[in-house]
């Protein structure tokens, strides 16, 4: 099937003139209208279909100008070519700036055919470019949504399967005797909720490239500390944070460190499971340069010597530290103080 013909509306008020300019467009392939009064374009216009106007300058009511300024409260408008009588720049300034797309001297002759004729097919190549831009836009903006969509998706599975299985740890950890069994499964599924907390955090935001740190450590946090209390321990934490967004890998570090951070100084600050607190505070020290730090007021520790328990936890605290690019800082007056800095 053919395309539609390019549809243009000739407003002016001089029979004769738009008969000639009717005859001249339609031998170019344009299916021309005539409208003769401003409230006649208008009520064309919004009719829809339009895809180019030449408007003249003078009108029955009013000028082109006028035309022009009411155009504005219509939907899917045209592209407009200014057509005036007048040699004067300024009229021909005040159209373009008025939303008029080109604008031809009216004269006598053939020549104005012509320039109108040629106006018009740039203002059709114009239209046609614009829509294609904004076909293209709207593909684009679909296409993005759908993969946000579908991102969103996949962050919602991965967090619901990463909490089956720290379940499944959980609940393997109730069924051993040995302590040392039971810590270590603990340890592991306080890690895997660690990871599964940022993908919680990443399917109900809005940017997946980024996460709130604020809000994903609060929560994480607040979890690791009840199991952690279900297993005897009796320390608080209190957290402070100033709001800080990174990136989703790198929040995935910084959990995993804060995680092994805490769990040591709930196992190992406060002997015989003594009550005390835990303070975790992460703070902007400078542009994109974030401090960290977990401190407590039990026993303390400087990182020297051999380490509790296994060492599993302060080796994994050492490589996450390299992976974001810092060291760990150990002070041991008056408890223990561990502390990171780093660029996000």
């Amino acid at each position: 099937m053919p395309p539609s013909p390019v549809s243009v509306l000739y407003v002016d008020d001089d029979p004769g003139l738009t008969r000639l300019i009717q005859r001249t467009l339609g031998r170019r392939g344009y299916s021309v209208e005539i409208a003769s009064t401003t409230e006649e374009g208008l009520e064309r216009i919004a009719k829809g279909g339009v895809d180019v106007v030449a408007l003249d300058h003078f009108l029955p009511t009013g000028t082109g100008l006028d035309f022009l300024a009411a155009m504005r409260g219509l939907t899917a408008l045209p592209a407009v070519v200014y057509v005036t009588g007048t040699d004067e720049t300024a009229v021909a300034i005040a159209a373009l700036k008025a939303g008029a797309s080109d604008y031809v001297l009216k004269t006598v002759g053939e020549e104005f055919f012509e320039l109108l004729g040629t106006a018009i097919d740039q203002a059709v190549e114009k239209v046609r470019l614009e829509r294609e831009r904004d076909r293209a836009l709207e593909d684009m903006r679909q296409a993005r949504d759908r993969a946000e969509i579908l991102l969103n998706e996949v962050n919602h599975r991965v967090a619901n399967s990463l909490s089956l299985i720290a379940g499944l740890v959980r609940m393997q950890a109730r069924t051993h005797d040995d302590p040392s069994v039971k810590s270590a499964l603990e340890e592991v599924q306080s890690r895997i909720s660690a990871i599964a907390g940022v993908h919680r955090r990443l399917y109900t935001s809005e940017d997946v490239r980024y996460v709130e740190l604020s809000g994903y450590l609060g929560s994480l946090l607040e979890e690791l500390g009840a199991t952690l209390k279900a297993t005897g321990h009796a320390s608080k934490v209190r957290f402070t944070a100033d709001p800080i967004t990174v990136q989703t890998d790198k929040a995935i570090w910084i959990g995993i460190v804060i995680t092994e951070l805490v769990t040591n100084a709930f196992k190992y600050a406060y002997p015989e499971m003594e009550p005390g607190e835990i303070r975790v505070q992460f703070r902007e020290v400078g542009p994109r340069r974030v401090h960290l730090s977990v401190e407590d007021d039990g026993i303390g520790w400087k990182g020297e010597g051999p380490a509790k328990g296994t060492g599993l936890g302060s080796r994994i605290v050492s490589t996450t530290a390299r992976s974001l690019g810092s060291s760990v800082a150990y002070e041991g007056t008056g408890g223990c103080r561990v502390s990171l800095e780093f660029e996000l």
